[in-house]
């Protein structure tokens, strides 16, 4: 029987992109189903009751969500191929720990880049900076986190910099002048065909921000 697999997804979602580039890593294809967040489908709310947030990977009826989880998934159930989890459990603690860090901290710092602005703005800046910074010495001198092979925590944060260029035209500011480092593992993540083809333009995902500002009435200047 042939396998069934549809995500649930929103295309400028750092976490939806992160289902679609694991996926794309190991060649499995799927359907694509954009929901739209303000008039939720009854399969996602039915997929996932209890926070009824995208993404949401089906895979033969059966619902997985959260991003990461659905990562870790995608890596245990479609083995054959590119695996992204490192083989040594320490390894795979520390990807994981740091998945996690980036998660409890990056998301709301860069939210908050987009949605603020004066000293909570500059407070915002200080925080991402020093949150990158923490990300670039975990790098090091290797050209992916896991070593020379693109891997579970290059996915957990490559997604996030489809947003960089939107954080930097609302926050006036530059992560590459900051952390010039982490820009080159990005450049080098993006020489991966399955990585740039999975993430979603920047330029596309700055629109969706400045959308999302008038839709709530956000006022930034």
């Amino acid at each position: 029987m042939a396998e069934k697999v549809i995500l649930l997804d929103l295309f400028a979602s750092m976490f939806g992109m992160r289902a679609r580039v694991a996926l794309a890593a190991k060649g499995v294809e799927y359907e694509y189903r954009e929901e739209d967040l303000r008039n939720k489908s009854q399969l996602l709310l039915e997929s996932n009751p209890i926070h009824k947030k995208i993404p949401v990977l089906i895979h033969n009826g059966k619902p997985v969500c959260e991003s990461l989880i659905i990562v870790e998934y995608i890596d245990e159930v479609w083995n054959h191929k590119s695996p992204l989890l490192p083989s040594d459990p320490y390894q795979r603690a520390q990807a994981r720990f740091l998945a996690d860090y980036i998660d409890k901290k990056l998301y709301d710092v860069g939210r908050k880049m987009w949605t603020k602005n004066g000293e909570e703005l500059e407070a915002a800046k200080k925080e991402f900076a020093e949150i990158l910074k923490q990300l670039e010495s975990e790098l090091g001198d290797k050209a992916f986190f896991g070593g020379e092979r693109f891997g579970f925590l290059d996915v957990a944060l490559v997604t996030y910099s489809t947003w960089f260029h939107t954080y930097e035209k609302c926050g006036g500011f530059s992560i590459g002048e900051d952390c010039p480092k982490l820009i080159e593992w990005v450049r080098r993540c993006l020489d991966i065909d399955f990585v740039s083809e999975s993430l979603t333009d920047s330029a596309k995902v700055y629109d969706f921000a400045l959308m999302l500002r008038k839709v709530f009435g956000i006022h930034t200047s």
